[in-house]
């Protein structure tokens, strides 16, 4: 959600829009969350007034989120790792365009895998806490 919200923001405001859209994921819980989104939107729906309305319209998928303890969603936001590999390819097909051949462009894909996944060995903050209590909400999906 914040990378689609910040395509409608201008560089020049980016940073302070993204600081003020932290508020609202990070909130304690979601009436908090509510009532930091109304006050973004009203600072900011002046100048981006596309900006937002992505958040009300989903605003129903993004509030399961809510639900859970706030080390157990800095996990989720911060853990990404397909978005995190889908980058490497990314900076991998801007830094070369052209391909000699079909088995040149696996091996630059494998490499880049492998780069990718030794940033992966970074443990996730508070893990223990974490996953226990996915333990507990999700008995039949992680084993003890």
């Amino acid at each position: 959600m914040v990378r689609n919200t910040l395509k409608y923001v201008a560089n020049k405001d980016m940073k302070n829009f993204a600081k003020d859209l932290r508020t609202i994921y990070t909130a304690p819980d979601e009436k908090a969350a509510v009532k930091r989104l109304e006050e973004v939107d009203k600072k900011w729906t002046p100048h981006y007034p596309a900006a937002l309305k992505r958040w009300f319209d989903n605003w129903d998928v993004i509030t399961p989120i809510f639900k859970f303890s706030t080390d157990v969603r800095t996990a989720f936001y911060t853990t990404n790792a397909i978005e995190s590999l889908n980058s490497s390819y990314r900076r991998l097909n801007s830094q070369r365009s052209v391909f000699p051949g079909q088995q040149a462009l696996l091996k630059a894909l494998y490499l880049a895998t492998f780069e990718a996944t030794k940033k992966w060995s970074i443990p996730i903050r508070n893990w223990g806490k974490v996953r226990g209590e996915l333990t507990i909400m999700y008995p039949d999906r992680l084993q003890p």
